[in-house]
């Protein structure tokens, strides 16, 4: 069996469209959900939500059983008394997950901010693959057409990042095609070269030659969600580092761009710095 998915859940969980599509992506795998629960988190429990009323430990356990109960792979409950990094950081030690998925807040008054806060917050303190998923449109599960956006440096992959393969075993003949988002800045390379840069992380079979994009644009992020409408990707895979064109994901609210303006789910991978 796959290791789990663990899905950070917030209190309206029944309405997130991240449970939903965290429970189709596990099936296929034959991997396990867990729910994490962080009782005081600001997005996983929304104090500040004028809708939310608090509930005791117990009561709160019994509604995600139930929940737990109608997904359709066996799921484990989590909650924990800490803040979220740190609720986070047991989870990872517990479960070796393969991925962390993150969805928009259940709350109807509760902003679409919070979940860019929690995810870049993640993303800085804990970083682990990142599975963010918007709340508008049917998603494909399990996705068939990838696309990869790099910067065209070479990058390495932590080990247990075998995420992309995985998602293809299970796609039914699903591909993977590589965007590259060039500017005054950064000069085209060409497919060969980017396809390099894949290599390192046993990437460079999985995307032929003739599936590498190279477009034109002055932000990055209007590139690659152009590049993926043209595609009609349905999963979007971002590398992110500290030092490169797509890695101020950590810096310049590139993240809070893709996850405010994706239509389709975005997988974020930690690079090795």
């Amino acid at each position: 069996m796959a290791s789990p998915l663990v899905v950070l859940t917030d209190f309206y969980a029944v309405t997130n469209s991240a449970l939903a599509y965290a429970a189709g992506l596990a099936l296929p795998l034959q991997a396990e959900l867990v729910l994490l629960h962080a009782r005081y988190d600001a997005l996983l429990a929304p104090i500040d939500d004028p809708a939310y009323v608090p509930v005791d430990a117990l009561a709160t356990e019994q509604a995600l059983q139930q929940l737990a109960a109608t997904q359709p792979v066996s799921t484990q409950v989590e909650i924990s008394e800490r803040e979220l990094p740190e609720a986070v950081r047991a989870a990872l030690l517990h479960h070796a997950p393969l991925l962390l998925v993150l969805g928009p807040p259940g709350g109807a008054s509760t902003p679409l901010e919070v979940m860019i806060d929690t995810a870049k917050t993640l993303l800085s303190t804990v970083p682990y693959p990142l599975l963010l998923v918007p709340a508008i449109g049917q998603q494909a599960v399990p996705p068939r057409r990838l696309l990869l956006a790099v910067d065209g440096q070479p990058f390495e992959l932590h080990q247990y990042q075998d995420i992309i393969r995985q998602l293809l075993s299970v796609s039914g003949g699903g591909t993977l095609n590589v965007v590259r988002v060039a500017d005054s800045s950064h000069p085209r390379l060409g497919a060969d070269t980017i396809l390099e840069t894949l290599a390192a992380n046993n990437l460079a079979d999985e995307a032929a030659f003739d599936q590498v994009s190279e477009v034109a644009d002055l932000s990055a992020v209007d590139g690659v969600l152009a590049e993926a409408a043209r595609q009609q990707a349905d999963l979007l895979i971002v590398i992110a580092r500290r030092h490169s064109l797509l890695g101020s994901l950590f810096h310049h609210s590139v993240t809070g761009q893709f996850i405010e303006r994706s239509l389709i789910p975005v997988l974020v991978l930690p690079a090795i710095d």
